[in-house]
């Protein structure tokens, strides 16, 4: 099983599952991040936290914590 915090910068990953139980989940989920989406990792922050990343068309940035709650496939290119 390979999580998003494990993509490096660039790559991009589809969405598999989505780890966690209630509030933190549904905060994952509402973010736009849900089975079957497509995320590009843009940058790591100098120490590694958050995880800027590009998806459905607009740049979010998540904490390496719920990134790795976030179920991923890499995408081979």
């Amino acid at each position: 099983m390979k999580t998003l915090d494990q993509i490096a910068v660039g790559n991009i990953a589809i969405v598999k599952k989505i780890h966690g139980e209630g509030a933190t989940r549904r905060r994952i989920m509402d973010m736009g991040i849900t089975k079957g989406v497509e995320i590009k990792v843009r940058k790591f922050a100098p120490l590694g936290d958050p995880i800027q990343l590009s998806l459905r068309g607009y740049e979010l940035t998540i904490r390496k914590d719920d990134a790795r709650k976030i179920e991923v496939e890499q995408e081979k290119r």
